[in-house]
């Protein structure tokens, strides 16, 4: 898929499950087990745990508490079964007793039993308290990079892996997405930010028409080109969604909590999503598919909402940065032995938009330290915006392996292997305010005007935005 390349990427090898290295990592050497932060994997792989939970920014004695903790309630157990059976065989006991007419001996083997009891029902509370602490520990780590992903702390580590066509080219000085959408009047940034605030848009006229033909031209795309089954989700979710995909208890600072009315009992039971990610991936939760289900393939339209932390200073003006936005996600359900292979199909079902729509974009395989919560592996898709003069990301397409298939108790069932978590992978296809901002800058005309690329002009019905 790397033919269109026009920077050489060279892997210099491979793991045992057959993905390529990008660069040499600490675990490298050690069997690669793709079912993370699952407690049987870190009780057997401890020190390897460690070594990758750290390149992901977290602290290595994270480990050491889940693995006290997992000890801790183990012991528990072990201890309340011991007890349980001594007053199963007391209660047995009782009753023969009871029958030999040994009535003062029933009596003392009643209190003994009773004794057991309270014990019983002390270290049950005990274990709740423990496995609280376990769970919320464990809800906080983030998945476990795949040994193909480059290991650093942060985006310097990003590897450029492909380049898409050349930056264009102008004879007149490019105007930026803000006097365009001035000039054109597409998007009124003053009336929007009166509405709902800094970080909001109101697009008008050719603006909005042109946000409406990309949403219904990229949706066309990936159900009858792709193969997607299109869903239309609701835009808002029950926490345990948000959960289930990884965004709580991590983001919960960034999330818009929904309250019914005056009743400030509801305030937190729902959130307007951040990504159709959040419904869409949810739509298997707690079930347990066949087989031959697999793989499942979904596309979903919906506006995102996101107080990201430190956005309070958002400008008035610009769509970069903005607190809801439309994007088309795209999500697959698959068996694990097909998961990177799918995940190569995703990223070259988010660039063919970028192709057809005539737009220079760079792909980055994203570092440790630079992955979302729950991707085990991402890649980025940046697309060129002439009048920014720079790379706007337009898409992030993550495996997760079987990291939300855990938390979200989706499983299936194999012919061979009993029951098993699938990979769950999920993709911009693509977000649309920055495509919205490439497109305009990067096909604006000398006379003001906008071209607008052959595949989507039946969506707008027009060949160019006019001057």
């Amino acid at each position: 898929m790397w033919s269109e390349a026009t920077v050489p990427f060279v892997m210099p090898g491979a793991c045992a499950c057959g993905a390529q290295i990008a660069m040499p990592c600490p675990w490298a050497s050690r069997p690669y087990n793709p079912r993370v932060l699952d407690i049987k994997y870190i009780r057997q792989e401890p020190d390897a745990a460690k070594e990758r939970l750290a390149a992901r920014g977290e602290e290595r004695e994270h480990i050491d508490e889940l693995l006290a903790l997992d000890e801790k309630r183990r012991a528990l157990v072990t201890e309340m079964e011991g007890l349980q059976a001594q007053r199963n065989a007391s209660s047995k006991e009782i009753g023969a007793l009871m029958g030999q007419g040994k009535k003062e001996e029933a009596e003392s083997k009643k209190t003994e039993t009773r004794d057991l009891g309270y014990k019983i029902d002390s270290l049950n509370t005990e274990k709740g308290e423990v496995d609280a602490a376990f769970n919320s520990l464990l809800l906080t780590l983030p998945n476990l990079a795949h040994p193909s992903v480059p290991v650093g702390a942060d985006e310097s580590a990003n590897e450029e892996v492909k380049i898409h066509g050349n930056k264009p080219a102008f004879d007149f000085e490019p105007k930026s997405h803000l006097d365009l959408c001035d000039a054109l009047e597409l998007i009124d940034f003053e009336r929007g930010a009166k509405l709902a605030g800094s970080g909001f848009l109101l697009y008008t006229g050719w603006g909005a028409r042109l946000e409406r033909a990309m949403i219904q031209f990229l949706l066309d795309l990936h159900v009858h080109e792709h193969g997607y089954t299109e869903v239309s989700p609701p835009f808002m979710v029950q926490a345990e969604c948000m959960e289930g995909v990884g965004q709580f208890p991590k983001f919960l600072d960034q999330a818009y909590a929904i309250q019914e009315g005056q009743d400030a009992e509801t305030l937190g039971k729902r959130y307007l999503i951040p990504t159709a990610e959040a419904p869409v991936a949810n739509l298997h939760r707690g079930e347990l598919l066949s087989e031959d289900e697999l793989p499942k393939k979904y596309c979903a339209y919906s506006p995102c909402f996101r107080a990201e932390a430190g956005a309070a200073g958002v400008a008035t003006r610009g769509m970069i940065r903005v607190h809801q936005f439309d994007k088309v996600e795209l999500i697959k359900v698959v068996k694990p032995e097909g998961g990177y292979d799918e995940l190569e199909s995703m990223l070259g079902n988010a660039e063919k938009v970028l192709q057809l729509l005539g737009l220079h974009y760079r792909v980055l395989l994203l570092s440790s330290g630079d992955m979302g919560f729950a991707a085990a592996k991402t890649y980025d898709i940046e697309v060129w915006a002439p009048g920014q003069g720079s790379y706007l990301e337009v898409s992030s397409v993550s495996n997760t392996e079987d990291f939300q298939a855990r938390r979200m108790k989706t499983r299936f069932k194999a012919e061979k292997g009993g029951n098993q978590l699938p990979h769950i992978l999920n993709g911009s296809g693509v977000a649309l305010a920055r495509l919205f901002v490439s497109l305009i800058e990067t096909h604006q005309q000398v006379d003001g005007s906008i071209a607008i690329p052959e595949p989507l002009q039946p969506y707008l019905r027009a060949d160019r935005i006019p001057a």
